[in-house]
């Protein structure tokens, strides 16, 4: 102080706070334009002593203290405050050491556990309403898929092998061919239909991931689910390649 005007580039700074309340040290930043009453206010939210209760003192990086923040009119910047410096409050409110940390001291508030499970606001009554519904949407979910496997294999029960089909499979156009395979794969679970198509219209040669199910030309051959498939007295057209 004593009329000294000390030049800043950076308009905060990061200090140390301890207490004679507490034995923990934290970090906070704060503006150099502050005022000491100002930054009184701020300290009471952290370490908890009353700002008409607080005595400032100022330490160097190194802990050597610097002189009292007595002042409350003067800025924060006007003393010898630098990045890492500690500010210690003193508190003269007569409180002890650890009161405010001290979780013994609180008075708990105690309730039954059947008195506790008959509350519907509870967190325990809101995670078991949360577990009885994923539990009602994970059986009807499986409920649903065994109804759906049950009817492919029923479907695939009335399929055989040389019947002629047509494929329906919503978003593409439908495909004629002939039934080459009905059964189970080791690529996907469930019952499935392999067709040779009379055109170049399929994935695969009637191979998937190496296993063979059955012979055709390389991507004539598909695998489709039973409920895509309608057997029936489809004619086999004859695509000559050769004529325009």
């Amino acid at each position: 102080m004593d009329g000294e005007v000390r030049i800043m580039s950076n308009p905060t700074v990061a200090l140390r706070l301890t207490s004679t309340l507490s034995s923990f040290e934290v970090s906070r930043k704060f503006n150099r334009g502050i005022s000491i009453a100002d930054l009184k206010s701020k300290l009471e939210m952290i370490v908890g002593t009353p700002a008409s209760s607080m005595d400032l003192e100022l330490f160097s990086i190194a802990d050597t203290f610097l002189q009292k923040l007595d002042d409350n009119e003067a800025l924060l910047g006007s003393y010898h405050v630098d990045d890492d410096c500690k500010i210690h409050v003193n508190d003269r409110s007569g409180a002890q050491k650890g009161e405010f940390t001290d979780v013994s001291r609180v008075e708990k508030f105690e309730i039954s556990d059947d008195a506790y499970a008959r509350r519907k606001d509870s967190a325990r009554s809101f995670l078991e309403s949360r577990k009885a519904k994923v539990g009602r949407f994970f059986n009807e979910g499986e409920i649903a898929k065994k109804q759906v496997e049950e009817k492919e294999k029923a479907a695939a029960g009335n399929i055989a092998a040389g019947d002629r089909c047509q494929v329906q499979i919503l978003g593409q156009p439908d495909k004629i061919g002939t039934v080459m395979y009905v059964g189970t794969t080791d690529f996907k679970p469930g019952y499935w239909v392999g067709v040779r198509y009379d055109e170049p219209l399929g994935k695969n040669d009637g191979s998937v991931n190496g296993k063979r199910y059955f012979e055709c030309q390389n991507r004539y051959g598909s695998f489709v689910k039973p409920l895509n498939v309608t057997v029936g007295a489809y004619a086999q057209e004859d695509y000559d390649l050769d004529e325009m």
